[in-house]
């Protein structure tokens, strides 16, 4: 019959065929692959009204295979001067088998598919990878199915995130960059923080938000600079009354 597809073969809904399909990447993939460690996100504080968690969590860890699909290395807007200083945009794509996924992660968290958000370690350069899109049309339909997750992550810049994956490499990000006084704060036999007479939080002697956050202007902001002598009182007239008040109630 014109304008059909033949009756003799079956290119699009042969179980068989999927499955041989599936198997032949899987194999692909863990001949030319690289082991990485997933950690899927955790929410701990989410906040339904503005769809965000102030809060995330990373305990847990798989291991999973991945292709790395960047041959010609990092992509993404890579290393550049902005005025909040040098920051590295790099990106990389790998390659998941959706079956492998489903076994070795989806099986434990309920997870259908990579989630963006969720981090990837890449043991390679020793850096976390964040996943910011997730494309399952990579391989569009080959034989009816979708075999594979194509993810797009950047490298991931730490955000005060709780780490505690048993990975020193990875953990210590935590160590290293949290400027939430809590991380830093000094505890008794209890694990309960010292405080001095003012209920002030006592910390280690290496906290200094200054060194941790190297854009942070606390020091500008409350004792000034040669060109702003009376720090926060040169930046804020805080006499000014508001303009949009016309004077009522001032």
């Amino acid at each position: 019959m014109r304008g059909s597809s033949s009756v003799y073969f079956n290119n699009f809904s042969s179980s068989g065929e999927q499955d041989l399909l599936h198997d032949l990447i899987i194999e692909s993939i863990s001949i030319y692959g690289q082991d990485m460690i997933y950690m899927p996100r955790q929410l701990t504080n989410y906040d339904k009204l503005l769809g965000e968690d102030d809060q995330l969590k990373y305990t847990k860890t798989f291991q999973i295979v991945t292709y790395i699909d960047s041959i010609d290395g990092f992509s993404g807007d890579g290393n550049f001067a902005s005025k909040f200083g040098l920051e590295i945009r790099d990106q990389i794509n790998l390659i998941i088998a959706q079956r492998t996924f489903s076994e070795e992660i989806g099986s434990q968290t309920g997870q259908i598919r990579p989630n963006e958000g969720d981090i990837i370690f890449f043991p390679l350069n020793k850096k976390c990878f964040i996943i910011r899109f997730v494309d399952k049309f990579s391989m569009f339909y080959q034989l009816g199915t979708l075999p594979t997750w194509k993810l797009t992550l950047e490298l991931f810049e730490y955000s005060n995130e709780i780490f505690d994956t048993g990975y020193p490499e990875i953990d210590i990000l935590q160590e290293k960059f949290s400027s939430n006084i809590i991380d830093w704060a000094i505890l008794d036999e209890n694990s309960d923080y010292l405080t001095d007479e003012s209920e002030n939080i006592l910390v280690v002697e290496k906290y200094n938000i200054e060194s941790i956050n190297l854009f942070a202007d606390n020091n500008v902001l409350q004792l000034g600079t040669s060109n702003f002598p009376d720090g926060s009182d040169d930046f804020i007239d805080f006499t000014e009354k508001d303009p949009f008040s016309e004077g009522i109630g001032i």
